[in-house]
């Protein structure tokens, strides 16, 4: 059964230059700047934002191709943006969870969180030497890594190794292999966030 507000929004009426307006402001353009992409006039463009003429196929075409769209962005409204859920976690100087391997000794943080976009964890890298591992780590997503403290040699699978001192950051595609070593005297701390 369908509700009240969803039977409303099903019957909601289209207004195709609202939407034209609302794609080219997405797309930080002027009128001028999408009317040399699209090959509309800009005053065309102008009607159709301004619900004065509606647009023919050919203009369809013409503002799909140029605007970088598909056909279903045109015609169909966005989703609603949700509104801020306030979700918050705090996690105290050395209070996360602590997740050892062989190689790592994770500390896992914002931990009360649950479906988060991303996991944030502050890594002493422990292995030294590429042969510490036995095999490339990877796994879905992406990451990004700030070294806190020492300097870590950074392996990846299509890359050559490059080393990362103190305050350096790197981001890289996860299902790429990676793995990291300390190079400083003691072992070396990292801020991973992984998406």
């Amino acid at each position: 059964m369908i509700s009240r507000s969803n039977r409303e929004a099903a019957v909601e009426p289209l207004q195709l230059g609202q939407r034209v307006r609302e794609i080219r402001l997405s797309l930080n353009l002027t009128l001028e700047e999408a009317s040399q992409k699209t090959g509309l006039a800009r005053s065309t463009l102008s009607k159709i934002e301004n619900e004065q003429i509606s647009p023919t196929f050919t203009a369809v075409t013409k503002l799909v191709r140029g605007l970088g769209i598909d056909i279903p962005q045109l015609f169909t409204q966005p989703a609603e943006k949700k509104a801020a859920s306030g979700r918050r976690d705090i996690t105290r100087k050395g209070q996360g969870r602590p997740h050892p391997t062989t190689t790592y000794e994770h500390e896992l943080l914002a931990t009360e969180l649950s479906g988060k976009k991303m996991v944030p964890f502050k890594t002493t890298v422990c292995a030294r030497s590429f042969e510490d591992y036995q095999d490339w780590v990877r796994h879905e997503g992406e990451e990004f890594l700030l070294v806190l403290s020492g300097k870590i040699m950074l392996y990846t699978e299509f890359y050559q190794p490059v080393e990362l001192n103190e305050g350096d950051s790197t981001y890289y595609d996860a299902e790429m292999g990676h793995a990291l070593i300390s190079l400083s005297e003691e072992d070396a701390v990292i801020l991973w966030v992984t998406a």
